[in-house]
């Protein structure tokens, strides 16, 4: 969506329609401000609700460890309203470009930085090589696309750290081919209207660049202070919240908390990662631990069964990892792309993507650039 290669109705589905079928569901529009626990009531803005038990997944939104005032220079990506976003200011750019008056305005507005190395960052920064490389060709009379500047800036070491060093360094060769500057080591200590400035073995550097993409970071939604507010959980750096064996607060087994906001080690120690498949995996033993309360049964340990992680950099390239079975190029792509498809909820919107990427394959072109958000 942020590249304008999909539209928001191709991916995402009304949560009213879906739960539909289920005559015991009631879909509330509001936002949660406080928690009675004594009373078992969650206070929204417009509602009081009564519980029997909680369930709270709102997931994480973008950190900036600390800088506040960086986030409206480098949006983040972590909602529909964020991709459009992005994808109004990276097509904007470009307009820019075409009016700009002298060769250094110009290039500030070619030039574009992706802030954090981890999968939603080289996926983000291979979209904008394919963007700038390709779809745009021959559109601009004063330049050529193709001279966009694009970095991909990463503070650690490498790129895709969960990955091994193998598949890390294929993707940054593959992000390479796409034009896109991959900048191990670059610690970001200032962003502004120009660009930004990382520190670099050598010294501090400024990168002129008019878009700046974030995606360096995640911290816990506000539900998460509401928490230590009232029940006093142990929260991680991050602001998660540490949970049960079994995805409950310690002492309140009324309370579950789950996804992206929940913090939890594996029987090894260490903590399950913020992604999709945790979260899916979650709610579906949350059902069944539920259920077995109402029969008197007991439920055993939440245990994570870790089917892989994925990562794409752009057309035919992506790695994977699986158990210990490595993939990378377009085997690893089309297991991306199944992937994908699989999980979006309704049968309508699978078919409307697989299309659209079928499309796109075959035309390199992307059918949602429009600017609604400038």
């Amino acid at each position: 969506m942020a590249s304008g290669g999909l539209s928001p109705g191709d991916i995402a589905s009304p949560i009213r329609s879906v739960l539909k079928p289920f005559g015991n569901f009631t879909v509330i529009m509001d936002e949660m401000i406080d928690l009675d626990d004594q009373r078992q009531q969650i206070i929204c803005k417009n509602n009081t609700i009564q519980y029997d038990i909680l369930i709270l997944a709102t997931g994480v939104e973008t950190s900036y460890f600390g800088n506040k005032g960086w986030k409206s220079m480098a949006p983040g990506l972590k909602s529909i309203e964020d991709a459009l976003s992005i994808r109004g200011k990276v097509l904007s750019a470009f307009e820019k470009a075409e009016q700009a008056k002298t060769t250094r305005e110009r290039e500030a507005w070619l030039g574009f930085v992706v802030v954090g190395g981890g999968p939603t960052g080289v996926e983000l920064a291979g979209a904008l090589g394919e963007l700038a490389g390709q779809t745009l060709k021959d559109e601009f009379r004063s330049f050529d696309s193709a001279q966009a500047r694009i970095y991909l800036v990463e503070g650690s070491e490498r790129i895709l750290r969960t990955f091994p060093a193998e598949l890390s360094a294929k993707a940054q060769r593959d992000l390479s081919k796409l034009c896109v500057q991959v900048r191990p080591r670059n610690k970001v200590i200032e962003i502004n209207s120009q660009g930004i400035k990382v520190q670099t073995d050598q010294g501090i550097e400024e990168i002129i660049a008019h878009t700046v993409l974030w995606s360096a970071g995640v911290k816990a939604s506000p539900v998460s202070d509401i928490l230590k507010k009232h029940l006093d959980p142990e929260q991680d750096r991050m602001g998660r919240i540490k949970v049960q064996k079994n995805l409950t607060i310690e002492k309140h087994p009324d309370i579950f908390v789950l996804g992206d906001l929940a913090h939890l080690e594996d029987e090894k120690g260490k903590v399950l990662p913020g992604l999709a498949p945790v979260a899916m995996q979650q709610g579906l033993y949350v059902g069944r631990l539920l259920r077995n309360r109402l029969k008197n049964k007991q439920t055993a340990d939440f245990r994570y069964r870790d089917k892989g992680i994925l990562a794409v950099i752009g057309r035919n390239s992506a790695v994977a990892l699986l158990g210990n079975r490595r993939f990378k190029g377009k085997l690893a792509w089309l297991m991306w792309i199944f992937v994908h498809i699989r999980y979006l909820v309704e049968f309508d919107n699978q078919i409307l993507v697989l299309f659209q990427w079928a499309w796109g394959y075959i035309t390199r072109k992307r059918g949602a650039r429009l600017i609604t958000d400038i």
